[in-house]
């Protein structure tokens, strides 16, 4: 009882992430975190010295970075991992600090030019800008409250979206060419074995986060 009472309202949006799952209400957040992942692979392919030619989402949650150099091997492993890392740092970052609006306006700022610089179809233009200029108005016209739920609501869809796409991509569809795909005909083992290994390791980051925010309240005060 005292676990519900200092976190009812993140247990109460878990189960209306879950309740909605299927529906087209998440499917906007879906294609967020696909952002995230295609972020992470941009980003990793920066830090290793490549070039970013453009990135892309598409609005049936599918996306693809085209790029040129970087390490090969940090950059297939960065896109599951790297967005679940993201969502789960918003996750913590919204829950045990007070600087959501700054949190907010950053992810907004980020969204912006990551569109400028690399993204170049309609349809991912027009997500990336739409979703960036609302989350600069987010952070500059709404409460404190409500953008600490928003970013709770993102950094959850991720804990709860990367594992599931994971198991999806690798096990279920293990022909399909994905990164795991990619990373075992590059690197050895094969497609269900990288899926198992980004599994484990993104339940042991999820694992880790759920016992922090469990040390404490995360309840959001509302005034």
């Amino acid at each position: 009882m005292r676990l519900i009472a200092r976190h009812w309202q993140l247990l109460v949006l878990t189960g209306l992430v879950f309740l909605f799952w299927q529906t087209p209400v998440l499917a906007p957040l879906k294609i967020l975190i696909v952002f995230f992942h295609e972020a992470a692979h941009a980003v990793a392919t920066i830090l290793t010295g490549g070039e970013v030619v453009s990135l892309s989402v598409s609005a049936d949650q599918g996306g693809f970075v085209l790029s040129r150099g970087g390490n090969r091997f940090l950059i297939l492993n960065a896109g599951y991992l790297g967005s679940l890392v993201i969502g789960i740092g918003l996750l913590l970052a919204a829950s045990k600090s007070a600087a959501d609006k700054a949190i907010m306006a950053a992810l907004g700022v980020l969204m912006l030019v990551i569109g400028g610089l690399y993204v170049r179809d309609a349809f991912a233009l027009v997500f990336t800008i739409g979703v960036g200029v609302m989350m600069l108005l987010s952070a500059r016209f709404l409460a404190h409250a409500a953008n600490d739920l928003i970013l709770r609501v993102i950094g959850l869809t991720s804990m709860i979206y990367v594992p599931f796409d994971i198991f999806s991509d690798t096990i279920l569809r293990s022909s399909l060419n994905s990164d795991a795909r990619m990373l075992a005909t590059e690197f050895g083992g094969t497609a269900q074995l990288w899926g198992t290994v980004w599994i484990v390791a993104s339940l042991g980051v999820i694992f880790w986060a759920i016992k922090r925010l469990i040390g404490s309240r995360s309840n959001v005060q509302i005034r």
